[in-house]
């Protein structure tokens, strides 16, 4: 298409109701006939949809320029993305893969740091294919904790590298909590090196590219996740290992080993997930979604519980309780007013990945437990 042609498109309102159609279209993922038809669900899928436009526009129009990238915040207390992780806190810049750039700042002591280039995106193929990876453990920092990452397809000279392939187009940071009141995240910029002083006024054909992708952006996700709560109703209240290359083939953290799955349950119910003995890890975590795999509200209710929250027995197997009501016993779950959602389990850094054990049981009978 000429620029012309784009143009004319811009000026005669065209791109936006090709865009305006696209979002309309992705209703239809919130309509599926195997999702719940409830009108929670239906009122938090759509709800959804708005989320991910608000993260779709940051990424792809308002910090979309890979000559004078920033930091948006892709999942966050009121945008949520494929079970969003509670104890993170995502960081996310947009990059030219045929560029180098600089990321720089200090450590802070939150518990985990990871930055990784990926390649792809929801909006065009469904993946996030990992092109580069580096946590803070491999870091060169000095005594107060600074940094400098180049990002880039060939390593410098000395320092940190963070690896770019031609095709790279974004870089996420992660930084997971033990206990947020009392760590420090880390603070970053990201710059290219060798840009122009500014960037150029907006122009057509970014205007229609970034409605495009952000349109793409909303409806592939929406579809994405969709597709994997679909499969996760095959085992409802079980909690078997993740295909883990599927899981890293959309932008999952390669030190992570997952778990996901699917829960119901009657109001006179609780699920218990088991493990007889907590691997060695550097972290865990269980937490608690709805249905399009957001993570249930965590300012309000407690869905998660990780190595720092939860109370271990005396073999080191931990028990934990998903009910709508507290059973007054140890690591309790909320579902938080939901009758199903999803779950996701996490061991990071495991050498040994120990599986979880699930059972529904009533309510009643969870006076046992407790003797």
């Amino acid at each position: 298409m000429t620029m012309e042609n784009i143009e004319h498109e811009v000026i005669s309102g065209e791109s936006w109701n090709l865009f305006c159609e696209q979002l309309r279209r992705s209703g239809e993922q919130i309509l599926r006939p195997e999702a719940p038809a409830d009108a929670q669900t239906r009122a938090e899928g759509f709800r959804y949809l708005t989320r991910l436009l608000r993260i779709a526009l940051e990424m792809h129009l308002e910090f979309a320029d890979p000559d004078f990238p920033g930091f948006i915040t892709p999942s966050h207390e009121t945008a949520k993305i494929g079970a969003d992780n509670p104890d993170n806190l995502y960081r996310y810049a947009r990059l030219n893969g045929e560029h180098r750039y600089r990321v720089s700042g200090n450590r802070g002591s939150v518990f985990y740091l990871s930055f990784g280039t990926q390649k792809g995106g929801y909006e065009s193929d469904g993946k996030m294919i990992q092109t580069g990876f580096v946590d803070a453990t491999q870091l060169q920092l000095d005594a107060d904790g600074n940094f400098e990452i180049i990002l880039s397809q060939h390593p410098p000279a000395c320092g940190n590298w963070l690896r770019l392939e031609p095709e790279s187009n974004a870089l996420i940071v992660r930084q997971t909590f033990f206990d947020r009141t009392s760590e420090q995240p880390a603070q970053l910029r990201i710059e290219r090196l060798d840009a122009g002083k500014s960037p150029e006024p907006l122009d057509p054909l970014r205007l229609q590219q970034g409605l495009q992708r952000a349109a793409g952006f909303v409806e592939g996700t929406a579809r994405l996740f969709a597709d994997w709560a679909q499969g996760y109703q095959q085992h409802a209240n079980q909690l078997p290992p993740a295909d883990q290359a599927v899981c890293q083939a959309v932008g999952g953290d390669p030190n992570i080993f997952y778990y996901h799955s699917y829960w119901a349950l009657a109001d006179d119910e609780a699920l218990l997930i088991e493990v007889d003995q907590v691997p060695q890890c550097d972290f865990w975590n269980l937490q608690i979604n709805n249905y399009w795999m957001e993570s249930l509200d965590y300012r309000f209710h407690r869905i998660c519980l990780n190595k720092h929250s939860a109370r271990l027995d005396e073999r080191g197997g931990v028990r934990m309780v998903l009910s709508a009501r507290d059973p007054d016993l140890p690591n309790w779950l909320e579902t938080a007013g939901h009758p199903h959602g999803t779950l996701c389990l996490r061991w990071v850094g495991a050498k040994h990945p120990v599986h979880p054990t699930t059972r529904v049981v009533k309510m009643a009978d969870l006076k046992e437990l407790a003797r």
